[in-house]
């Protein structure tokens, strides 16, 4: 498995192209925007890109994603449908965050806990993960120790529940459930910030690692 992280918008979100390197095959996961970045690494990388998956729709998230849907012919794979109002609102959002205007758009195929995505020989299961938005869902990759989180978790932090529908509570238990059950050396590749690993975030993770109460 070939992982390419490109930090898009002023936000510095990664967007992630992941690439089968039996196939050349690839997704991009999160698009938040600078789809030129985007075309342009496929490109110099010689891949064939298959689908744009989503983790959540904040627009910081998703924001090339229709572009790159009508440019290559593609679907967009997820979130869970519980993002819908977020897509609904993506030109609310795009006043908010400070974005170019953007109309709505809507993703192909939505998610639910339990599903499996392919990518060339790479297999994915999907997990709901809700919390910092209803909808949140992260990509595990097992063979490979990966699991793709949005802004479930990040180093040494977790994700903002401040936004409509977020619960903390919520976002805590979806945490231990599905992230910190995983295999010690698996990956963590957050939307910001750099990646970690399940073993340190149990270990000095503030938020879930029970230094702090």
């Amino acid at each position: 498995m070939k992982i390419i992280t490109i930090p898009v918008t002023p936000f510095a979100q990664n967007c992630r192209i992941i690439a089968c390197e039996s196939t050349q095959e690839a997704i991009v996961v999160d698009p938040g925007g600078d789809s030129d970045k985007i075309i342009a690494t496929l490109t110099s990388n010689s891949l064939t890109l298959k689908a744009v998956w989503l983790t959540h729709g904040h627009l910081d998230h998703v924001g090339a994603a229709d572009v790159l849907r009508r440019q290559f012919d593609i679907k967009i794979i997820g979130p869970h449908k519980d993002e819908r109002f977020w897509f609904d609102n993506l030109p609310m959002q795009a006043q908010m965050f400070g974005f170019p205007p953007i109309d709505p758009f809507y993703p192909d195929e939505w998610l639910s806990h339990g599903d499996t995505l392919s990518l060339g020989k790479l297999k994915f299961d999907v997990m709901h993960c809700p919390g910092h938005t209803p909808g949140h869902i992260v990509f595990y990759e097992q063979d490979n120790k990966c699991v793709i989180v949005g802004d479930v978790i990040f180093k040494g932090s977790v994700g903002r529940t401040d936004f409509p529908q977020g619960n903390s509570q919520q976002l805590i238990e979806s945490i231990k459930a599905n992230i910190l059950t995983l295999p010690v050396k698996t990956a963590i590749l957050s939307g910001h910030g750099s990646e970690t690993t399940v073993e340190h975030e149990i270990k000095t993770n503030p938020f879930v690692s029970g230094q702090y109460g």
